[in-house]
């Protein structure tokens, strides 16, 4: 059997589509963790009890409602936020049961722990860099989640700033410059690969 982890699962479109800005990196990653952990607390006893061909209809109807309560407290908490995400939070339940028919929930729990750590903090570094190259501000809809009077964030560049960073295929020419910047860090040398 694979080990199982992320891939074949539907994590590239949280990625690309809620880190345009640090502040639906954080509530994106923050709602995703937890329907995660709830789902996977929620199905490990509904396993052993259910009949293998009623355990799928068993984990869409679960992630549907983790989902659900999720988004109901997003609007509680920030309508304005909410909004803004709605779309991306509904997949939430989706990624659920494609990562529980990969067998990620059957995994050790360290090896679980590490991938999704590992995601939440790639989602940040984009929602970082993303805004800050294309808008040139920092944490710029902080007010949404604090309540407080309308913050500008920190302002790096009064100009705005690369307006493609912000958008999906500046999201993806990102990704790409990562991944083959983490390639050339990771790769060893050719003295090193001769040793």
């Amino acid at each position: 059997m694979n080990k199982p982890g992320l891939q074949n699962s539907l994590m590239l479109l949280p990625l690309i589509g809620t880190t345009g800005s640090l502040l639906s990196a954080m509530g994106v990653s923050l709602m995703l963790l937890s329907v995660i952990a709830l789902f996977g607390v929620a199905m490990a006893p509904l396993r052993s009890r259910l009949a293998p061909w009623a355990c799928l209809p068993a984990a869409v109807l679960l992630a549907a409602t983790l989902t659900s309560c999720a988004q109901i407290a997003g609007q509680a908490w920030s309508l304005q936020w909410q909004q803004h995400l709605g779309m991306y939070a509904g997949l939430i339940a989706l990624q659920c049961v494609v990562l529980e028919y990969n067998g990620f929930f059957r995994s050790p729990r360290r090896d679980r722990m590490r991938l999704c750590g590992g995601f939440v903090v790639l989602m940040l570094v984009m929602g970082v860099l993303r805004e800050l190259i294309g808008n040139g501000t920092l944490a710029a809809h902080l007010s949404w989640l604090t309540g407080a009077a309308h913050w500008p964030g920190l302002v790096l560049n009064a100009d705005g700033g690369l307006r493609l960073a912000t958008l999906a295929p500046g999201g993806f020419i990102l990704l790409g410059l990562m991944i083959a910047g983490w390639q050339a860090w990771v790769r060893p040398t050719p003295s090193q690969s001769t040793a």
